[in-house]
């Protein structure tokens, strides 16, 4: 295994270095460090800052040298490009102790230069490139969008994306395309008076190998499900009542898995939302009834007294060997039949969610996945990229699956995005995770009048998402989205069900700060 040190003996930019050099090296063991010691063997990045700017030595066993890199306050973008040398002195920049918008601007462009200079090293050392370039952030999209809105033309825009951040022609032109479908989705939302609302319920048949969320077997804490809901009912009626005066445009209620809610519980859930809330003028109403093995036309009919404009059948993949290996718990036929159920009920914006990059899958099985449900014929379909976090259990247990292939390339993924275009539906939406297999992206298709609002909105972070339940994490969005504040709520259902008190007074003390 390769082994990467990095010494870092300035820190202000410590997770952007990081980050970057680890998707480089994806597998690779890393040691990080913030005194002078003893260099091992390996690749090794030496990080600090200097009355010149920042200076980052590195060395292997093929490549040595070292590269600055330096902002001049009120510099343009292009001047801060051509400010970047290699083995060259650059400018120096002026700081202040305040943190002034112009200041924040300016650490901006300090880390932008970083990240730049770091980049063309790792392209030196590694002989390839990343496809979304130096770019660590979870939103190109909002990048791309941020753009136009300063004015910029497309076609300027994309240029800034692959001059000043290197991102692949290819994925600059996704970012913008999507950027322009959003501000049409958008653009009867009112961001200032508005919000959303997430609805968290974090029970599973069973966990996925992957999964990484605060999600419970069903099984194991089933006698707590209805305490569970007397705790969110209660968070529900509060909350409405903080909400007063603002316009919720959609409802997104997911987890977890909702359909593991009896069709009892979801009306008494329901119910709660539409007495506390209200359903006119929702512009969306998403239940993500996710695992095909929890659906059943019961629970479906159960929701239709509602008006619920969108779900989710999510399979995530259609080989069963694969379903068997992840821990799905489910059949191929349960996927179909789940679809099916949900179509004679009448839904007709469902959603599908896939996985590309999962264990032993290869483009022929992916293939036969997007045959498979180009045949159910969704509404919608996000395609995920694997990403293993630390909490999954593929991660905290990898030396049992160490033999397994992952694969992910971009002939998957243009796979993928030819299938949704042949399906009549386009890019609407797009993010990105830590670890992803292949260093891509997360991308959601739809038809026309199909695409999902609310993940528009958790991604953009255009007005506030208030979001109830266990790990709830509300985003109190403010000043025209140039600030965002959390809310949290406790992960542990037990923790949440006795704390609800404090949960809800958390609540009250964000809104009545910053709404």
């Amino acid at each position: 295994m390769c082994k990467i040190q990095i010494l870092f003996l300035d820190r202000e930019f410590e997770h952007d270095v990081y980050e970057l050099i680890k998707a480089f090296y994806p597998e690779a063991e890393f040691r990080i460090s913030y005194e002078e010691e003893e260099e091992e063997c390996g690749t090794v990045f030496r990080v600090e800052r200097t009355e010149d700017g920042f200076q980052i030595k590195y060395k292997n066993e093929e490549h040595r040298g070292v590269v600055h890199a330096a902002v001049i306050e009120g510099q343009s973008a292009d001047a801060l490009i051509s400010c970047i040398s290699h083995n060259g002195k650059p400018g120096s920049a002026e700081r202040t102790g305040r943190r002034t918008q112009e200041e924040m601007e300016l650490r901006k462009q300090n880390k932008d230069a970083v990240k730049y200079a770091l980049y063309r090293i790792l392209v030196k050392m590694t002989g390839r490139t990343l496809p979304w370039g130096n770019l660590t952030g979870i939103r190109p999209a909002k990048l791309a969008m941020g753009l136009i809105e300063s004015g910029m033309k497309n076609t300027e825009a994309a240029k800034e994306m692959r001059d000043r951040y290197l991102v692949s022609p290819q994925k600059a032109a996704l970012a913008i395309t999507i950027a322009n479908r959003e501000r049409e989705i958008l653009k009867n939302i009112d961001y200032e008076n508005g919000y959303s609302l997430y609805i968290g319920i974090p029970f599973c048949p069973s966990i996925c190998l992957y999964c990484s969320f605060s999600s419970y077997p069903l099984k194991q804490w089933k006698s707590k499900v209805d305490l569970y809901l007397d705790a969110l009912c209660r968070e529900i009626q509060a909350v409405s009542a903080m909400m007063k005066g603002k316009k919720l445009d959609t409802i997104y209620i997911g987890g977890g898995t909702p359909t593991t809610l009896e069709p009892e519980q979801l009306v008494r859930l329901l119910d709660s939302v539409g007495e506390s809330f209200g359903y006119d003028g929702l512009e969306e109403f998403t239940v993500e009834a996710g695992r095909p093995d929890s659906i059943t036309g019961e629970k479906l009919k159960a929701m239709c007294k509602f008006p619920v404009s969108r779900i989710s059948v999510n399979p995530q993949t259609m080989n069963q060997v694969t379903l068997d290996i992840i821990g799905r718990k489910h059949t191929v036929e349960q996927t179909k039949n789940a679809f099916a159920l949900a179509r004679e009920c009448g839904y007709d914006n469902i959603n599908m969610d896939l996985i590309v990059g999962l264990p032993g899958e290869d483009i022929s099985m992916v293939q036969n996945t997007l045959n498979e449900v180009r045949r159910l014929g969704p509404d919608s379909l996000t395609v995920h990229s694997l990403a293993v976090k630390r909490a999954a259990r593929l991660n905290m247990f990898r030396d049992q699956y160490q033999e397994m292939t992952f694969e992910n390339n971009q002939e998957i993924m243009d796979l993928t995005m030819r299938t949704a275009y042949e399906m009549e539906m386009g890019p609407y939406y797009l993010y990105r995770q830590k670890n992803m297999k292949g260093n891509f992206e997360n991308v959601g298709y739809a038809k026309v009048d199909k695409a999902g609002i609310y993940n528009i909105l958790i991604m953009e972070e255009k007005q506030p998402i208030i979001a109830l339940g266990a790990g709830g994490s509300s985003k109190l969005v403010f000043e025209r989205g140039k600030r965002i504040e959390r809310v949290e709520n406790v992960k542990d259902v037990s923790n949440y069900i006795t704390r609800i008190d404090e949960m809800i007074e958390r609540k009250r003390a964000g809104i009545e700060a910053w709404l």
